[in-house]
């Protein structure tokens, strides 16, 4: 679906990448002081991933993490990119996101997947059962809905906390499953494109073609993640980016770690981007210089369509992170 050339939200998603030489505590911190930047930068969300048993990311205790940046910022919407539903009784995530958005009225996202976030071992340790879960993924969904709902007052189970409290729900995927979901429901639906671009164009169709106006939402709202990593010059950039080669190649073979300060690109590494894995996981990461990301951002979000793009930057330091976050906003505000 083509669209003109229009100002459209821009957002970012966060991971709390630990890098190597630092603490999880360091990357926290880091992400507070990336948010109350991004909010400076126009950006419209912070939104927080749920991962776990994960050595390079420390955005695992989601609504915690929310709360953090939520206080330590002003107004930017901060919320999950996604609660990993599967891994959490609805009426826990209910009770948790009312109380964040009663604390930060009209500031708190719910996302919701239904991806595990780690691998099966892990998973089964946060859940033994989360795969009756993962099945009843849109019952479940609606029970959060129903317990923010007013109308849950006479209900025998309550989260008191979250009832009448305005905190939006969206529907997250990574395949076509979840649009169908988010389609049927009414819902504004975000896909993860940054890692799992293969579907995106036939999860998009799904979800225009099949929208069902509701009362949260009476036309398709989309949003897709994209990988940017900017810098002053496409050399400089392509340098900084042999860190998320490096993290990626570690995802890939399972060989999770920190992730490691940038090197001068080697033939190894330009082995590794032209390998089928590397192309299709990366088919959406735009790096470069300004004018190169700003080309390529153009032609992603003419080609989708799409009504907002969320942004995720895997790199090392702290500094290059907040300048391509910069340089990314700079873009988007002179469309």
């Amino acid at each position: 679906m083509a669209t003109t050339e229009k100002n459209i939200p821009y957002s970012v998603l966060e991971l709390a990448t630990v890098a190597a030489g630092s603490t999880p505590g360091d990357a926290l911190k880091n992400s507070l002081e990336l948010a109350r930047k991004a909010e400076e930068m126009g950006y419209t969300r912070f939104w927080l991933a749920e991962h776990h048993n994960m050595v390079s990311i420390a955005s695992s205790a989601t609504s915690v993490l929310i709360s953090y940046i939520a206080a330590g910022t002003k107004k930017i919407k901060v919320g999950s990119g996604g609660i990993m539903l599967p891994n959490h009784s609805p009426l826990i995530v209910a009770e948790q996101f009312g109380t964040l958005g009663a604390l930060f009225p009209d500031r708190i996202d719910l996302g919701l997947g239904r991806a595990p976030g780690t691998d099966q071992v892990t998973a089964h340790a946060i859940r033994s059962d989360r795969m009756q879960s993962v099945y009843k993924f849109p019952e479940e969904v609606s029970q959060i809905q129903q317990y923010f709902s007013p109308d849950n007052r006479a209900a025998q189970v309550r989260a008191t906390v979250a009832e009448g409290v305005g905190v939006p729900i969206y529907i997250l995927g990574s395949s076509t499953d979840s649009a169908y979901l988010a389609a049927e429901k009414g819902l504004p639906y975000a896909f993860a494109s940054h890692f799992a671009p293969g579907q995106l164009f036939e999860a998009l169709s799904i979800y225009y073609n099949n929208f069902k106006p509701s009362e949260y939402l009476q036309e398709p709202y989309t949003i897709a993640c994209i990988n940017v990593i900017a810098a002053e010059t496409d050399q400089e950039a392509e340098r900084i980016s042999t860190s998320l080669i490096r993290m990626m190649f570690g995802v890939l073979t399972g060989n999770l770690d920190y992730l490691q300060a940038p090197t001068d690109m080697t033939p190894d590494l330009r082995e590794l981007l032209q390998n089928p894995a590397f192309e299709r996981m990366l088919k959406y990461a735009f790096i470069g210089s300004k004018e190169t990301v700003k080309e390529k951002t153009e032609a992603f979000i003419q080609e989708t369509g799409v009504n907002e793009v969320m942004v995720v930057s895997h790199i090392y330091d702290q500094q290059d992170r907040v300048n391509s976050y910069r340089i990314f906003s700079e873009i988007m505000q002179r469309r």
